[in-house]
């Protein structure tokens, strides 16, 4: 395991990652992802000018650098062609099938049905409001069991030079 994995103790120089996203349609897109996705609202502010935002919390971020392979390959496992720009959002769920309802009804397009993947989680692809494209995933395997499987360790784990 790597010495650089998340310590809630340990002194960590960055605190949150926040996706900041322009909305258009700013009351439906707070709609879908606060009310149907069920992300909390944290914080929202206001200006006289018509300025609004609003923070929903997503739990516990974390940001994926893959390489465009590794994306051509995750399009290819969950979508079966390449669908995704260079920033997809996912949000792990506890019922990947039962989310992806809720969201489709909710006015996102469905552009794959949920899908067990080679890890071990079963994720869904959406176009969802603000433009954003999203991936619902389950994790199916608990972490313990996912370090295990082959090809999963850390980028350190696997170049300990670097």
């Amino acid at each position: 395991m790597s010495t650089h994995a998340a310590d809630p103790q340990g002194d960590r120089p960055v605190r949150q990652l926040r996706l900041v996203v322009e909305a258009e349609d700013y009351d439906a897109a707070l709609a879908f992802y606060r009310d149907v996705l069920g992300l909390p609202e944290q914080a929202a502010f206001s200006s006289g000018d018509g300025a609004r935002v609003t923070i929903l919390d997503a739990g516990r971020a974390t940001l994926e650098i893959a390489n465009p392979a590794q994306k051509k390959m995750i399009d290819e496992v969950e979508v079966g062609r390449q669908v995704a720009p260079k920033i997809r959002v996912a949000f792990e769920v506890d019922d990947a099938r039962g989310t992806t309802g809720r969201l489709v009804a909710a006015g996102a397009t469905e552009v794959a049905p949920p899908t067990v993947t080679p890890w071990e989680s079963l994720n869904a692809r959406l176009d969802a409001p603000a433009g954003l494209h999203i991936t619902v995933f389950q994790e199916l395997r608990s972490l313990a069991e996912r370090e295990s499987m082959d090809g999963f360790a850390t980028d350190q784990d696997r170049h300990p030079d670097s």
